[in-house]
């Protein structure tokens, strides 16, 4: 059987996601999609609306085949860190193509950046290193650095769109691991990553359907954007833990921590650098509420998704030493998988170079533990009435999918 990868967060799967799924496989020609999904916590440094057992399930009902934990050292990481330990994953599962949505819509802009930026990585970095020092932040240093490059032709990718930027991190990895995994890319359709719900139209941003139901909008008014099974799923999660889930309920917890620690032991946590653990230490004891917190401690050198990483790694304990030890995934955890999944990856036992991780028992190393550790403190701070959960959910098994 042939394999497509896709890298998803699913926060929450909607009616994009459905397309991505279904383009993936289309344009792969390949027999299932393999998703590699992010677990309780994500890339842009925020705990997951819903649990990562919810959005497994919600990703199988409508087209994906098997889903795989991206560890935490590689989820809350910086773009690139994200993009490689996924592509890792995917290639290690044997899958022949991975694809991406973007605002490009063709791959070859992405293929001419990645040969413009590896023969002229010196003058990049220089650029880089020059603009950091007037005090801009590390995103709009590498932007610059890039359009110097590029001089505005338009026969490169545009690295200010969001996934754009994602796209090239993996085509980047893929390229590093000398991988034969072909990238393929389709066009982001409907909403864009930001955007605000848009009467109308079928397919919005996940950051819109978050921000709407944040903002008193009920499940069923939000249904013409996501998949059935996406509505039912989330009607029972949000019945289970009494609501979704964002910082301003995990502040009383992330508060209390940033508090007892205090500024010079959160200096130890990973990505809190040049100081900015007095501010963030003087934030937390002025602040109420977390859109308080934040506004108080970002700036244009330290963006809200920077800032919001640090307090992931504060939130969870993760700290420069560990960061530092997590080079390479050690294992594939399946989170779910479909009827097809289970028979593709029964027929790719022997060839998969990572062990097959279906139970949290048998996460012994570090990076399993830190896994098990993050999806603990989850719990704990939505007020799960099992703390166990993360060792007695087994991987989910749907035999068909409901909303292909």
């Amino acid at each position: 059987m042939k394999a497509t990868g896709i890298v998803v967060e699913y926060n929450p799967f909607h009616n994009g996601h459905l397309h991505h799924a279904a383009k993936a496989k289309e344009l792969s020609g390949a027999d299932i999609v393999i998703a590699v999904m992010s677990g309780q916590f994500l890339q842009r440094g925020e705990p997951a609306f819903a649990d990562k057992w919810t959005r497994t399930e919600m990703a199988l009902s409508a087209g994906v085949d098997v889903v795989i934990e991206l560890p935490y050292a590689f989820a809350t990481a910086q773009a690139s860190e994200f993009a490689r330990g996924a592509i890792e994953l995917l290639d290690a599962a044997g899958c022949s193509s991975f694809c991406f949505g973007s605002e490009q819509g063709t791959i070859e802009p992405f293929l001419n950046s990645l040969k413009l930026l590896s023969t002229e990585r010196e003058c990049y970095n220089q650029i880089i290193h020059d603009r950091i020092q007037t005090g801009i932040s590390y995103p709009k240093a590498l932007n610059d650095a890039y359009l110097t490059l590029t001089k505005g032709s338009e026969g490169y990718a545009d690295l200010t769109k969001p996934n754009n930027i994602l796209g090239y991190h993996y085509i980047e990895a893929a390229h590093k691991l000398s991988s034969p995994i072909k990238p393929l890319t389709i066009q982001r359709i409907g909403a864009g990553y930001h955007d605000p719900l848009e009467p109308g139209s079928a397919i919005a941003s996940a950051t819109g359907i978050r921000n709407a139901f944040f903002e008193g909008e009920e499940l069923n008014q939000l249904s013409p954007y996501l998949p059935s099974s996406s509505i039912r799923l989330l009607e029972r999660v949000h019945w289970e833990q009494q609501g979704f889930v964002d910082w301003q309920r995990f502040y009383p917890m992330l508060r209390f921590t940033i508090l007892r620690e205090g500024p010079k032991a959160l200096s130890r946590f990973a990505e809190v650098t040049e100081g900015i653990e007095n501010l963030i230490h003087e934030a937390a004891k002025r602040s109420e509420t977390f859109d308080i917190f934040i506004n108080r401690v970002k700036s244009k050198r330290f963006t809200r998704t920077r800032i919001q990483r640090m307090l992931t790694h504060i939130f969870t304990g993760y700290t420069h030493q560990e960061a530092q030890a997590a080079k390479h995934p050690e294992y594939i955890r399946l989170l779910g998988m479909t009827s097809h999944g289970r028979q593709y990856l029964n027929g790719q036992k022997k060839t998969i170079p990572l062990p097959i991780i279906s139970r949290a028992a048998d996460l012994t190393g570090n990076m399993g533990q830190l896994d098990i550790r993050a999806s603990t403190l989850y719990l704990q701070a939505i007020g799960a009435d099992s703390l166990k959960k993360e060792y007695t959910t087994p991987p989910i098994y749907l035999g068909e999918s409901s909303d292909k």
